[in-house]
């Protein structure tokens, strides 16, 4: 099993876990993501928009779709407590193979003691981390405890501020622009605020497997995506199916950042087109053998 772990920003949102150890799977409509328990959610931007990517993915490669675990929280971190506590207790049961965190309030004892929990099964699972689970994840010291992050290059800066607790406080001098990755990269990893393996997402994505350089893309170019919400959530998801399906990690990210620019211009949006239309298009654009994949993925 494959858990994906975040947050919809609804207050009213109660907690959405996987129910046994094969759990009924989400499904995707044009109305938006349908959740086991009949609730529907709109796939706009975040974790939603993370689970709808995933879903299509595994349902193009006939591979076990991951399972949701999802609270309402709008920046409280009330949600996302009751999710922590829950997975805290649940994931000796559970067992997963894989868990991707994503949109979580960054609450560094919360994270302390869930990954004390994961450290604690026979089989450790897999660990993907994006936007507020990855910041915690930095912050907390346990960066190195990860398979792969997935940044952007404004985030790449906060990993290699030692001192920063938030992107929000990333000192001025460590410019987030593209030409520093190098730099950013080295100083991030000096510090052990990042782990071997990093998406890193931008005008060029820049795929990291075991602290080098493995690939860059950065064709096919379509200027509109940097403008549209929620494409680096369709990246995270991308390779968190590919991950699902049991590609290997150097392989997932590659071929997940080269899908999501062949996604771009398939779909060829303006700055208006909403992340769900590109979602809904990507069963035209993904391919449907594990071989298609694996020439996608190989640098």
């Amino acid at each position: 099993m494959w858990i994906i772990a975040g947050t919809i920003p609804d207050p009213d949102f109660s907690l959405l876990v996987p129910e046994g150890p094969a759990p009924r799977s989400a499904s995707l409509s044009e109305a938006g993501l349908h959740l086991p328990d009949g609730r529907t959610v709109p796939v706009e931007r975040g974790t939603a928009a993370l689970a709808a990517t995933a879903l299509q993915t595994c349902a193009a490669l006939g591979s076990t779709p991951p399972a949701l675990l999802l609270a309402g929280d709008i920046g409280s971190g009330s949600g996302s407590r009751q999710l922590y506590a829950w997975l805290e207790k649940a994931l000796p049961a559970l067992a997963p193979r894989g868990l991707t965190f994503h949109y979580l309030f960054p609450d560094v004892d919360w994270h302390n003691r869930l990954l004390l929990a994961v450290r604690e099964l026979e089989n450790a699972p897999l660990m993907v981390a994006d936007a507020g689970f990855m910041y915690v994840a930095k912050m907390s010291g346990y960066a190195d405890a990860y398979e792969l992050f997935t940044p952007d290059v404004g985030e790449l800066a906060f990993l290699a501020d030692e001192k920063a607790p938030h992107p929000f406080y990333t000192r001025g001098f460590l410019l987030a622009e593209e030409q520093n990755i190098p730099v950013l990269l080295a100083r991030a990893q000096e510090h052990g605020n990042c782990p071997a393996n990093l998406i890193i997402k931008g005008k060029a994505d820049h795929i990291i497997h075991e602290g080098r350089l493995h690939a860059v893309v950065d064709s096919p170019s379509v200027p509109a995506m940097e403008c549209i919400g929620g494409t680096g959530d369709i990246v995270t998801g991308l390779v968190t199916g590919l991950l699902c399906a049991g590609l290997p990690t150097a392989t997932a990210a590659l071929a997940a950042a080269r899908l999501a620019r062949l996604l771009a211009a398939h779909c060829r949006p303006d700055p208006s087109t909403p992340v769900s239309r590109l979602i809904a298009a990507l069963p035209e654009v993904l391919p449907r053998s594990r071989d298609e994949i694996l020439v996608l993925g190989r640098a």
